[in-house]
């Protein structure tokens, strides 16, 4: 616990440090690195190129500053970071590495104006969220293992088939080397250590099926210079890899209680409805309505079209399903030429009957479609509080503007 004159210093240094936070989570990074290379391939190195990841710290650290207060918000705060933690199978030994380098690059960036008592007062503060953050992960690691087929650290897993989904997205169906399969939340995500030709990186992907007794399933885009969709699509069955625990918030679970009466909205773009599906399945079979609305750049790319057409035919009443392409050369009947807008989303909507007020929403996709999405969701009349999402890689704050236009 801090003591007064400490909290006395973090209230008076708070501004400071905020207005330094970006170059501090910059120098950081590189300083960890340098001292302490075997942490490296558990980031991922494209964020770190494009500053995210540094972004995503600062905001955290600033967050945790003004919410350390309330249990509450704390744990809201931070449930997104301890599901990335578990996902890399962070450990308390990992939390010093991360306190000294953080504290060093306060130091280098703030000079002689970090007195001994202010980075006291700073490194009890990291102190006060390391040990948060420890038992929360802790708790969930034990609580996993204590499931059938649960585990902490390290999994191996066969794969027992592949399967194209269109020109860019692959399936792969993961099976147990030993032991049962597990359980998870429909929405969640699997990690991963995979060792590829470059060396050891992690990773996570969205488990795309419904919970399993046989099999769990990713399904992967094919990005041109990604280091780990190159290496997973290269893979065959019969060859294994490496998983960790599944996490996520992206749940019906975690999302505000909702009756078998709520219709579900599930709103994604490109490889972000991989979470859809088993949110799809679980929603028709508790019996709620779904509108599933999907953003592609085309056909060729749209995967699991065939699967919702199934699916639309087995639910002819429960399930709407429409799609927007931004390029066609003929257009399905459940297809439109263009981008989501919202006129177009208000007129899904109301095509089921449901009303704004009453939808679950939940939205994946890249941030500004995300953003996007929500604020026309808003401008409709979906509270905020009803509309989910779940960054893919660091999380970034959506500015929503709530005014009517």
């Amino acid at each position: 616990m801090l003591t007064n004159a400490q909290e006395d210093l973090i209230a008076a240094t708070a501004p400071v440090v905020a207005e330094h936070l970006n170059a501090i989570t910059a120098r950081f990074y590189p300083l960890m690195f340098e001292r302490y290379p075997e942490v490296k391939p558990l980031f991922n190195q494209t964020h770190q190129a494009s500053g995210g990841q540094a972004r995503a710290l600062a905001g955290a650290v600033l967050a945790y500053v003004g919410a350390r207060h309330s249990r509450e918000a704390v744990d809201r705060l931070l449930a997104p970071v301890v599901s990335k933690h578990v996902s890399l199978n962070i450990l308390p030994e990992h939390y010093p590495i991360v306190g000294e380098c953080l504290m060093a690059a306060i130091g280098e960036v703030l000079g002689d104006a970090v007195t001994p008592e202010i980075a006291d007062a700073w490194g009890a503060l990291y102190g006060e969220l390391a040990a948060v953050l420890i038992a929360a992960e802790q708790g969930r690691y034990d609580s996993f293992a204590a499931t059938r087929g649960g585990w902490q650290g390290l999994r191996r897993f066969r794969i027992v088939r592949t399967q194209d989904e269109s020109r860019e997205i692959r399936s792969l169906y993961l099976a147990p080397v030993e032991g049962p399969m597990f359980s998870f939340l429909p929405g969640q995500y699997i990690g991963m250590r995979l060792t590829t030709p470059q060396g050891v990186i992690h990773r996570h992907y969205s488990l795309s099926h419904a919970p399993d007794e046989r099999f769990c399933r990713i399904s992967v885009k094919r990005e041109a210079h990604g280091q780990s969709s190159q290496y997973l699509h290269a893979l065959k069955a019969g060859d294994e890899i490496e998983l960790l625990p599944p996490a996520g918030e992206l749940t019906f679970e975690h999302a505000a209680p909702q009756s078998a009466d709520t219709p579900v909205l599930l709103l994604s773009a490109g490889v972000g409805q991989t979470p859809m599906l088993p949110l799809l399945t679980a929603a028709l079979a508790a019996g709620r309505q779904v509108i599933y609305l999907h953003a592609a750049r085309n056909p060729e790319v749209h995967a699991f079209d065939a699967t919702l057409k199934a699916l639309v035919a087995q639910y002819p009443t429960q399930l709407h399903y429409q799609v927007c392409y931004e390029q066609a050369e003929t257009l399905p009947p459940h297809a439109q030429l263009g981008i989501i807008e919202r006129d177009w989303l208000a007129q899904q909507i109301d095509a089921t009957g449901a009303s704004a007020e009453s939808l679950q929403a939940f939205v994946i996709g890249p941030h500004g479609f995300m953003q996007s999405m929500i604020q026309h969701l808003s401008r409709i009349g979906v509270p905020l509080s009803q509309c989910h999402h779940e960054h893919f890689g660091p999380s970034a704050p959506l500015a929503i503007d709530t005014a009517v236009a």
